[in-house]
């Protein structure tokens, strides 16, 4: 089984004066899996605002707006990934963000079309190197053609913190068969620290392993689901596996990973 690559997608220059190597790598040291409960065709708004608004705004903070996607089981879900190149930064980096004069011109058209914005479970790689793979590319400007293609999320809620041999069971079963029909597969556990910036509630309590990837079509999405779905879970992995979702997402204009 190949090792998991490292990524190479390069943050904007922090206008702060961060050092390139503190914001290097998407193999970041933190990453929440965001998932909005929408107000009834509300999803739309959101996500013109938040491509308009939001994605240079929170880079140029110090945090990256990995991907960014409708649901495609339900109209009213709105699903992204932000990814911070330190654990330690990501307080600050949330704090001048949310206190920024764009956000705060803002928050009030964007609250205004959510239901809930507590769904975040904080995550962190599984393995080194497990992280995003955004080698070669390129935000979209959102104006450009860009070929059809869909971000698949295997959701797998745990009975506690997995351990060595649970990871190596895991990556032998559920993650080569996303491999199988996916690119740029990643793999995130819970972390482990608190919460530091509790204004942003995330689930606490909880342990989860998700893995994701990119699938080139349709008829690929479908195969990958199809294959982890009717996956028998080996028994070092089975037992601790408490409930598994599946998340099948298409990429807004502006997102970064699709």
């Amino acid at each position: 089984m190949a090792p998991f690559a490292r990524a190479m997608w390069r943050f904007p220059p922090d206008p702060r004066g961060a050092t390139l190597d503190d914001m290097l790598y998407s193999a970041y040291d933190v990453v929440e899996l965001r998932r909005y409960a929408m107000r009834p065709g509300c999803r739309d708004t959101l996500i013109a605002l938040f491509e308009r608004a939001f994605i240079d705004s929170q880079e140029a903070a110090g945090m990256v707006p990995v991907g960014h996607y409708r649901d495609l089981d339900d109209p009213e879900s709105y699903v992204w990934f932000r990814g911070f190149p330190r654990r330690e930064r990501r307080h600050d980096a949330l704090h001048e963000f949310y206190t920024s004069p764009t956000w705060l011109e803002h928050r009030g058209d964007a609250n205004a079309t959510l239901l809930d914005s507590d769904n975040v479970l904080l995550l962190r790689n599984a393995r080194s190197g497990s992280g995003f793979d955004l080698d070669g590319l390129t935000r979209p400007n959102g104006t450009e053609s860009i070929a059809e293609s869909f971000v698949v999320v295997f959701l797998f809620m745990l009975d506690g913190p997995p351990g060595a041999a649970l990871l190596d069971a895991f990556e032998h079963a559920v993650i080569a068969v996303v491999r199988s029909h996916a690119s740029r597969v990643a793999a995130f556990v819970t972390d482990e620290h608190p919460n530091d910036y509790p204004r942003l509630p995330v689930r606490e309590g909880e342990w989860a392993a998700v893995v994701t990837g990119v699938a080139a079509d349709a008829n690929a999405l479908a195969a990958c689901v199809r294959a982890v779905e009717e996956l028998d879970l080996p028994p070092a992995v089975g037992p601790h596996v408490v409930s598994r979702e599946t998340l099948r997402l298409a990429p807004a204009s502006r997102s970064l990973l699709r």
